[in-house]
């Protein structure tokens, strides 16, 4: 079972630099092609200062966190079971935003395969100013290893 303690545990701000061939190549591997993330021009004549990311690009984004230090579980054993997104604004080409990864939760749950450990982080990505931008809130299932062994 995963440590309650992991609890709180957080990494250190890392800086993500929003480019527009990322939101670009984000959006086409999305299949996604609204003009607003691949033509300047027409993102400045729908009110945006510039080429705009898709709602799930944050998922791009990097952070410090190191899962098996946060939660002292290897990597192999984590499978990402969902995630959701909050904006305070839209994130532009030109951002640079800081991403934080904080463990809010961590418990345990029965399913058909056996009892699995599930932790919940939250990642907040703030502007240079240190206004918040986006929160994202993912839960991550932790696979029983056979026999007992991590």
């Amino acid at each position: 079972m995963l440590d309650k303690k992991a609890i709180g545990r957080a990494s250190p701000p890392t800086m993500n630099e929003v480019e527009k061939g990322a939101i670009r190549r984000f959006a086409e591997a999305m299949g996604d092609f609204n003009p607003v993330y691949y033509d300047e021009e027409y993102a400045r004549a729908s009110g945006y200062p510039a080429i705009v990311a898709p709602p799930t690009f944050p998922a791009s984004f990097h952070s410090a966190a190191d899962l098996r230090e946060l939660l002292g579980v290897s990597i192999k054993s984590l499978l990402h079971a969902e995630q959701s997104f909050e904006y305070e604004r839209p994130i532009f080409a030109g951002d640079r935003i800081y991403v934080t990864t904080r463990v809010t939760e961590v418990g345990e749950k029965t399913g058909p395969s056996g009892r699995m450990d599930l932790a919940v982080l939250e990642d907040e990505g703030r502007d240079e100013e240190g206004n918040v931008v986006f929160r994202a809130r993912r839960t991550l299932v932790i696979r029983a290893a056979k026999d007992g062994v991590a």
